[in-house]
C-alpha cells in the first residue's frame, strides 16, 4: 500500500485499516493545524484505492476501516459510494467503515445520500468543532459558522451514523478561556453527539496561532486553567446519550464518562484537581504530545 505522509487517524480507529483515499485537507485553513500545511489536496484516483484494497486483504481479517486523510468525505457521492461497494465486496467481515467530515463536507450531502453510506457500512464521522463561540470560529479560520456546526452534526445522526465530535481546549487563550468553554458546552448540547472528546491546544511551531503567541495576541492558558474550562464545558453540556472523553495524549487530566449518568462526579473531580493545584495529579509535559 502506498501511503503518503503521516498517519492521522482518531485513536478509536487504532485497530482498523487505514486506507488513504485522499491526500491532506479539504479545508486545511485553521489556525492551529500543521499537519496538512503545504500540501496540495487531492483526491486518490479510485483504480488506485482498488488495487491497494487488493493488496491488503490478503493481511486480513479487518472488521474496521477508517478512510483517511484530513476529510475523505468531501470526495463526491458516486466515487465514494464505489469506494464503499468495493470494500464490502472485499472485505469479508467487515463491520463498520469511519471517516473525517468537515462541516462543509458533511453539508454537501442529504441526508438521503449519508444514508446511502451508512447503508453501506460507514458507521461513524469525526468532526471537529472546536468551539462554540461564533467570533473564536471565524478567528480560527475553521470554515463554518456554529449554525453550520450544528446543522452538520444533526445532518449525521439523522442519518443514522453515530457522531464524535472533538472540542479543543485553550483555544480562547488566557482572555477568552471561559467564554470559549462556556459557549463549547452549549453548541455540543445542540448537536447532541454520540461521542464527544476534548482535546488541550499544542501550539506547533510555524502555524498562524503560534505567530498570534510570538506576537503577543495569543498566550495559551496554564494547565489549570485548562483543566478549568473543561469543567465549565462538561457543566454547561446536556447530552442524552454521550460517551464523553479527555484522554488523548495532550491532555492533563484523563477521564472517561458517560453523560449524562457521571456528569456531577467529573465536574466535582475536575473541581477537585483545579482547587489543589497539585501538579502530581497531571499527566507529566514529557508524556503529552499531539
Amino acid at each position: 500500500m502506498e501511503y503518503e505522509g503521516i498517519v492521522i487517524r482518531p485513536p478509536s480507529e487504532a485497530e482498523s485499516l487505514i486506507l488513504q483515499v485522499t491526500l491532506g485537507c479539504s479545508h486545511n485553513k485553521c489556525t492551529f493545524c500543521p499537519t496538512y500545511k503545504g500540501r496540495r489536496f487531492r483526491i486518490k484516483d479510485l483504480g488506485q484505492v482498488k488495487e491497494e484494497i487488493d493488496e491488503m486483504v490478503d493481511y486480513g481479517p479487518f472488521r474496521k476501516v477508517f478512510l483517511a486523510d484530513g476529510d475523505a468525505l468531501i470526495i463526491p457521492q458516486p466515487k465514494l459510494l464505489a469506494i464503499f461497494d468495493y470494500l464490502n465486496e472485499k472485505i469479508s467481515g467487515l463491520r463498520r467503515v469511519g471517516i473525517y467530515g468537515n462541516a462543509k463536507s458533511i453539508l454537501r450531502k442529504s441526508v438521503e445520500e449519508l444514508k446511502e453510506l451508512r447503508d453501506r457500512k460507514l458507521g461513524i464521522i469525526y468532526l471537529g468543532v472546536e468551539t462554540g463561540d461564533p467570533a473564536l470560529l471565524e478567528k480560527i479560520r475553521k470554515g463554518a459558522t456554529y449554525e453550520q456546526m450544528v446543522e452538520a452534526g444533526r445532518r449525521v445522526k439523522e442519518a443514522g451514523i453515530s457522531l464524535s465530535a472533538t472540542v479543543l481546549l485553550g483555544l480562547g487563550g488566557t482572555d477568552h478561556g471561559a467564554q470559549h468553554a462556556r459557549a463549547t458546552g452549549k453548541i455540543l448540547s445542540d448537536i447532541d453527539p454520540d461521542f464527544a472528546s476534548a482535546l488541550t491546544l499544542m501550539v506547533v511551531p510555524g502555524t498562524p496561532l503560534d505567530e498570534d503567541r510570538k506576537a503577543g495576541r495569543f498566550q495559551l492558558p496554564s494547565p489549570f486553567e485548562l483543566l478549568e474550562e473543561l469543567g465549565t464545558i462538561v457543566a454547561n453540556s446536556n447530552f442524552s446519550r454521550c460517551y464523553f472523553t479527555s484522554n488523548h495524549a495532550s491532555n492533563y487530566l484523563p477521564i472517561k464518562a458517560r453523560m449524562p449518568r457521571d456528569k456531577e462526579a467529573v465536574v466535582n473531580l475536575i473541581h477537585k484537581v483545579t482547587s489543589s493545584k497539585d501538579r502530581s495529579l497531571l499527566r507529566p509535559e514529557f508524556m503529552r504530545g499531539l
